[in-house]
């Protein structure tokens, strides 16, 4: 099969020449599609790979995951299908969380690690569940929900015009509600490999302390940055946000 049209691991832009991959997990409500644009913001030495949660995209016809053990077993196959060279894993909100728990997984397993790991707003799992981490909510509206997207940018403007895929939308947000909602850290859990971690100067969904917290997990090398905006930075952060990497790019290294 050609790589660029798996629908698990979806890869914008084939580049065989790439000594690394940064591989891309999504966050409550999102897939594959958000992170696509990055492959023009890359460094040249590395080609993207973002991960097709069930139930979504092009993988529409499978049925959701059913709770947070069954998506995360799927997403560590993902990423091993995906680490066909040295890369560095990423994920985003509940993206990050995944990330960490993959990691975890790998490690357990005796599977190829990453190279680094980078979370990009999300608190230290090993708190656990806080009501700041379950937003939104199940009990929200599909009002709400649909305003949490738009806001956020989830939504572009033809599934915003169309009122199936806006049902559709609100249905995909729900099912990863529920997984999110069934996460459990697994006591004693650390991150091996370098980690880096982004947080919103302006996000009100991080705890105070999740950057010390985070630092605890990390066993082999820590750097946190602050970026502006909020959960999902300022559009023009988040467009390029691949720039503030450092395990892929030359000369910023984790520290």
């Amino acid at each position: 099969m050609n790589p660029a049209l798996d629908t698990v691991v979806v890869r914008p832009r084939h580049r065989p020449d790439a000594t690394r991959t940064l591989v891309c997990l999504g966050f409550c409500g999102g897939g594959a599609g958000p992170y696509l644009g990055w492959a023009d913001v890359v460094p040249s030495d590395v080609t993207l790979a973002a991960i097709c949660y069930p139930g979504r995209e092009g993988r529409f016809a499978e049925e959701f995951a059913g709770d947070w053990d069954e998506l995360a077993e799927d997403a560590t196959a993902a990423v091993l299908a995906a680490a066909d060279r040295p890369y560095v894993l990423f994920g985003h909100s509940m993206g990050g969380w995944m990330a960490f728990d993959v990691v975890s997984r790998l490690h357990r397993h005796g599977d190829r690690l990453p190279e680094a790991l980078v979370v990009s707003s999300a608190n230290a799992p090993s708190d656990g569940l806080r009501p700041r981490d379950m937003f939104p909510s199940q009990g929200e509206t599909d009002e709400r929900l649909l305003h949490w997207m738009r806001v956020n940018g989830l939504l572009p403007a033809h599934v915003l015009d169309d009122p199936d895929l806006r049902e559709m939308a609100v249905e995909l947000m729900r099912a990863d509600i529920r997984v999110r909602d069934s996460f459990h850290y697994r006591a004693g859990a650390r991150v091996g490999v370098p980690l880096q971690v982004f947080t919103g100067a302006d996000d009100g969904v991080i705890e105070p302390e999740a950057t010390e917290r985070w630092r605890e997990l990390a066993t082999n090398g820590f750097r946190h940055d602050t970026l502006p905006g909020g959960h999902f930075y300022t559009p023009d952060v988040w467009g390029r946000l691949p720039e503030f990497m450092a395990p892929i790019n030359a000369g910023f290294p984790v520290a």
